[in-house]
């Protein structure tokens, strides 16, 4: 009797446990469709299943930081990719590279204590056409690039340095004399460019100091990221735009497990720009992403949708640890661009930050080009529940003529703000609130910059 009444308990709490709120909320993506098995199924790399390795210093690389060894490695490379694929396995030590192109069936294994080392002259560095800010322009390659490949990995417990402090100088240098300088204006590679691939995987190493965007996938389809560390500095001289991930035109994309912490957006959405955006097929827009069970140290925003990008469906981010952000949810609103960010869920999150929620207009590098009216935007069917959240200011949100917020759900809010700004919420129409707690205190335990470079951009 005791053994039945036992089952019988057991079956009344699993039932509860399968039928309850939180857990139907792992099940189904904010417009209700259900999650796919992929996102769950997160296997670590094997690499004796991914053909034969070649390691980097048996095939004539010298272990020597001190000499540019692109060309070598590149050969190890090419060699594999012509042998039918393989691992090309860095051992440790600190080997100095530029820009690395892989090919299919090819992959990188980084050892334990093994670093691969950008360049920090940006003439080591080819021109190439590539994807950067909503435009597909000449600039410059990452240091690891994959374009049109199926099932790339990167692996390993080693390190990629993006060694950007003289890139970072010299973009402050250029901006102090001309305030108008752009991203493209100043020479800077990115770490990681994945494109027009698909069945990704980077997992468990460290990306660091990278003089641009230290990651950027476009038009890549089932990309996961896993047990990552992507970090740049906001001190002594801050790493400009060094978003950790940049999503540009992707579907089926998972965030797991990883710390973030650089001078510019953890992650931001992007997917073109401009008024006629949306009519250009080299953009597009971002679908099915899961960002979950991360950790957040400095950044201006934990979660951006923009500044260039046209259509933002089913994201969510969740479960997850914020500590110093600028922003948890920044919602950047360009009125040179079609905008429509919808079915968005912010969940089971706990922290600080200095801006909880964050909407407003973003006018850096603002051009019509030729059409005589702004576009209007549209954030919809936005969720923010079970948040216990620490900050400065709750609701910076704007009225505009230039873009509409409606249908927000807030529920479960545990919010302690020096200024709550609750009158912002009439912006956002068809708010619906349950267990919202907006409390105002006098002072927080931690301080944050009066005007980081953060602000800048929205004017």
């Amino acid at each position: 009797m005791i053994l039945k009444n036992k089952s019988i308990h057991l079956f009344f709490l699993l039932t509860t446990l399968l039928l309850s709120p939180a857990m139907k909320s792992q099940d189904k993506f904010p417009d209700g469709t259900p999650i796919p098995k992929w996102f769950k199924e997160n296997k670590l790399t094997e690499i004796n299943k991914l053909g034969k390795k070649y390691s980097v210093t048996a095939n004539g690389v010298k272990n020597d930081s001190t000499i540019l060894q692109t060309k070598e490695i590149q050969a190890i490379i090419d060699l594999a990719a012509k042998n039918g694929g393989g691992v090309i396995v860095v051992p440790k030590g600190t080997f100095l590279i530029s820009s690395l192109f892989f090919k299919q069936g090819t992959h990188l294994h980084l050892e334990n204590g093994a670093k691969l080392k950008g360049s920090d002259d940006i003439n080591d560095f080819p021109v190439v056409n590539t994807r950067i800010e909503g435009q597909t322009v000449k600039y410059f390659p990452a240091l690891i690039n994959a374009d049109g490949l199926n099932g790339f990995t990167i692996s390993g417990k080693g390190t990629l340095d993006g060694n950007g402090l003289r890139f970072w100088k010299s973009f402050w240098k250029r901006r102090e004399w001309n305030p108008k300088c752009t991203n493209m204006d100043e020479m800077r590679p990115r770490i990681i460019y994945v494109s027009n691939s698909k069945n990704i995987q980077i997992e468990g190493i460290t990306i660091k100091n990278s003089p641009f965007w230290s990651t950027h996938y476009y038009k890549s389809d089932f990309v996961k990221l896993l047990n990552l560390t992507i970090i740049a500095p906001k001190e002594p001289v801050k790493a400009p735009s060094t978003d950790a991930v940049d999503i540009d035109a992707c579907t089926n994309f998972l965030i797991k497990n990883c710390y973030m912490s650089v001078n510019d957006d953890a992650i931001a959405l992007k997917g073109g720009k401009g008024p006629k955006a949306d009519k250009d097929s080299n953009n597009g827009e971002n679908r099915n992403i899961i960002i979950e069970d991360n950790s957040f140290g400095f950044c201006h925003s934990v979660l951006t949708c923009g500044s260039e990008s046209i259509h933002n469906y089913n994201v969510i981010l969740r479960n997850s640890k914020v500590k110093d952000a600028s922003r948890l949810l920044h919602l950047k609103m360009r009125p040179d661009t079609p905008q429509h960010y919808e079915y968005l869920t912010v969940e089971n999150i706990t922290g600080n930050v200095k801006t909880f929620l964050y909407a407003k207009g973003w006018n850096q590098f603002f051009d019509l080009k030729g059409e005589e009216k702004p576009k209007k935007g549209l954030v919809n069917n936005i969720t923010l529940k079970n948040i216990d959240i620490s900050c400065e200011t709750a609701f910076s949100i704007e009225k505009s003529d230039l873009f509409d917020l409606k249908d927000f759900t807030f529920e479960n809010l545990k919010i302690k703000a020096l200024k709550p700004e609750m009158e912002n919420l009439i912006n956002i129409q068809n708010l619906k609130q349950k267990n919202s707690n907006i409390t105002q205190v006098a002072s927080l335990t931690q301080s944050y910059d009066k005007k980081d470079d953060s602000d800048i951009a929205t004017k």
